[in-house]
């Protein structure tokens, strides 16, 4: 049987033939890279990539298959999937699906067999930039000028397609081999006593509102388990909501594409700075810094993995850390509003910022270690010191 062919076409004009798996169709987006060796799933997963088209670094993808726990939101929000080969029989006691039937139902499409060493050679010298995978055309002129008519990412608001739609509660902890995810326990005097047992963890003490500009399901697991009350709120929730909740903190989340394409999520953080404490990953801090009066810019071909170096220039310690971004906050733009915290040691971008005087940090990476390292889980811990520092001041 003829294997189905796909072909990726770039805006520049660059293009690869390879083989069809996943769902059939065309997809358009910005082309990226993604350096970690495992976690493709929970990268699938991440709304962080609405828009965009992933080629994964690592060889093999798919042979531990997918399974309902590792996911990171309500669906993949990816427009395309690009691998060197694709694994259609995984082995894996979780496994409950193969990637490509995976995909095939959310209407993923997906290209394999072509030499990813190559792409990502062209992304680094060149930069990210538009594309189209098809399992339609076989002219790649076509396709290529598809890619060069795509608008890309910079001034798009991604945000509105990856929020959630009204607010909820959430109440589940972290992953435990033999329990699955943990639960908040059942208030009983036994329980009071203790922090935790296990398969559950003790009550909050805490309550946090978090802004879902696409948020990772890891960051609320982590933040239960950190001793918070989480109340998740669609991205356009007025500032003056929030307050009316009068939580100990804000949370600022990660999530797709240009900060300045969201304003509205700038003006509520504004209406937010001085009011509670406030801490933010990823696009939260992006928008963080937009809010304090920074400008932000888009990087050539962003950092997108698990292996990237950051010094905390509070401790001076090195972390190896997840990302996943294509924008950065401009330092010099912050005129002295707020101090640089941490920094990354690849290309010396701003990976932390704290108010000098208020209660509000943010970091440009991910701490949730899903996937990746659990070098920053610190940071959850920052947070809640900092909530009870000025807590009902």
């Amino acid at each position: 049987m003829t294997e189905p062919k796909a072909i990726l076409a770039l805006a520049d004009g660059r293009y690869y033939e390879g083989i069809a798996f996943g769902a059939a169709g065309e997809a358009v987006g910005e082309v990226v890279f993604n350096t970690s060796m495992t976690g493709y799933q929970e990268i699938l997963t991440d709304p962080s990539y609405e828009g965009q088209l992933v080629a994964m670094t690592y060889p093999e993808i798919g042979n531990v298959g997918v399974n309902p726990e590792d996911v990171e939101s309500r669906r993949p929000f990816m427009k395309g999937f690009i691998v060197k080969n694709n694994t259609s029989r995984p082995s894996n006691w979780r496994a409950a699906e193969p990637l490509h039937e995976y995909l095939k139902r959310y209407g993923i499409v997906g290209i394999q067999g072509i030499d990813t060493r190559s792409l990502v050679r062209h992304l680094r010298d060149h930069g990210s930039q538009e594309g189209i995978i098809s399992t339609l055309s076989d002219h790649p002129d076509d396709l290529i000028a598809k890619a060069k008519a795509s608008p890309g990412l910079v001034g798009v608001d991604l945000v509105r397609n990856v929020t959630c739609a009204a607010p909820y509660d959430w109440d589940e902890g972290r992953w435990e081999l033999g329990e699955g995810y943990k639960r908040r326990a059942a208030q009983t005097e036994d329980t009071k006593k203790r922090r935790s047992k296990r398969g559950s963890f003790g009550a909050p003490v805490f309550s946090v509102v978090a802004y879902d500009y696409g948020i990772k399901y890891n960051i609320l697991r982590n933040l239960a388990e950190s001793g918070c009350r989480v109340r998740v709120v669609p991205a356009m929730t007025p500032a003056e909501d929030v307050l009316a909740l009068n939580p100990d903190g804000v949370f600022l989340s990660n999530g797709p594409g240009d900060p300045d394409a969201v304003p509205y999520a700038k003006e509520n953080v504004e209406k937010l700075i001085g009011k509670k404490p406030i801490f933010g990953i990823c696009l939260g801090h992006q928008i963080m810094g937009l809010a304090l009066g920074g400008k932000t810019y888009k990087l050539k071909f962003g950092h997108h993995g698990g292996n990237q170096p950051v010094m905390d220039l509070t401790t001076r310690k090195v972390e190896i850390t997840a990302q996943n971004h294509g924008f950065a906050v401009d330092a010099d733009s912050l005129q002295g509003a707020a101090e640089l915290t941490h920094v990354n040691l690849n290309d010396n971008t701003v990976e932390g910022l704290a108010h000098r005087e208020l209660p509000i940090f943010s970091v440009q990476y991910h701490p949730e270690s899903s996937p990746g390292p659990h070098d920053a889980n610190y940071l959850f811990k920052r947070f809640t010191d900092l909530m009870a520092k000025h807590r009902s001041r």
